[in-house]
């Protein structure tokens, strides 16, 4: 039987963008498939245990890079919670969003990295020492950064509850890493332990295509009373391309100009790009108009699609005729 999760385990982590897209398809056709997650204020605790399992992912090894490789750390660091932050905002006022739509973008924007860019870093052969570090720190500065930079972003347009974020972000993603560490440096040499480990990617990814099935089934009255539903959809997709592919580009550059070498500059690229969407669409509905979880949604997606398809990207012939050192 263990086997049998293992595989679907394996699976889903293989093909996280098709079983998000499918959540989210699902609540759009059949919008009450994913009603008992708002109906239970399920929510909270779904995200939880995303950041559960990310949490025991990690080993006193991985914190200990933070200290062997501060600067590296740190530039990545900055880079994550200024490069897409102010793209968001950017791309907001160039597109002429309204209100709802801005909060949504910018809300991404100023979110930590996704644990889906540790992934695509393995599979591009960055750094993946790079990519846990930098994910693992701005997970730990989320529960002060997110809160001051969407206030400080968007405030000017929406009241922005930056007290209540923080509170929520420090319950729901702060806590559960905390206690996900605290269970694999005590149990994280028993067999039973790993053998659970190895179902957390299923489990994480069935969690997210909860969270946008629900985000999805929350957007959808609004963006049906907004009468051009289909013009903002695709203004929305838009959006959410230009500020992914921006992130990767912006990333990348960072990194040319910190002379990091090849593997090193892929890492940033994946980290800038990818933010943690999830975390996204579970405050965008609790905090904000209804509307302004879309461009949280379709971000959980593409992201892991772009992702994706960058890390192949990097794996073409002509981006490897540089040694990765």
């Amino acid at each position: 039987m263990l086997k049998v999760f293992q595989a679907i385990s394996h699976f889903m982590g293989h093909y996280t963008s098709a079983v998000v897209i499918l959540a989210a398809v699902i609540a759009a056709i059949w919008p009450d498939a994913f009603a008992w997650v708002s109906t239970l204020g399920l929510a909270n605790v779904i995200l939880g245990i995303i950041m559960l399992t990310m949490g025991c992912t990690l080993s006193t090894d991985d914190f200990k890079i933070l200290l062997r490789r501060p600067t590296d750390i740190l530039l990545g660091t900055l880079a994550q919670f200024t490069v897409m932050p102010f793209v968001a905002w950017g791309l907001s006022r160039a597109f002429h969003l309204s209100p709802e739509l801005s909060i949504g973008i910018i809300l991404v924007g100023c979110c930590p990295g996704g644990v889906s860019s540790n992934i695509m870093s393995f599979l591009c052969k960055g750094d993946v020492a790079f990519s846990v570090g930098m994910t693992t720190v701005s997970t730990l500065l989320a529960p002060i950064a997110t809160p001051l930079l969407v206030w400080w972003l968007a405030g000017e347009h929406i009241a922005v509850d930056a007290w209540g974020m923080f509170q929520n972000i420090l319950v729901v993603t702060l806590l559960p890493v905390a206690v996900g560490c605290l269970f694999n440096y005590l149990f994280g040499r028993r067999r039973n332990f790993r053998d659970i480990q190895s179902c957390m990617p299923g489990i994480s990814v069935l969690c997210l295509a909860c969270i946008v099935g629900n985000a999805v089934r929350a957007a959808l009255p609004s963006l049906q009373l907004a009468g051009n539903g289909w013009a903002m959809l695709g203004l929305t997709l838009a959006v959410v391309f230009c500020h992914n592919t921006l992130g990767y580009a912006l990333g990348y550059f960072i990194g040319w100009l910190a002379h990091f070498d090849t593997a090193r500059r892929r890492t940033i690229s994946i980290e800038v790009g990818m933010q943690n969407a999830g975390l996204a669409t579970n405050l965008a509905p609790q905090f904000f108009d209804p509307l302004s979880v879309l461009p949280c949604a379709i971000s959980c997606a593409y992201h892991s699609i772009s992702g994706t398809i960058l890390a192949n990207i990097f794996m073409l012939p002509m981006f490897n005729k540089e040694k990765t050192k």
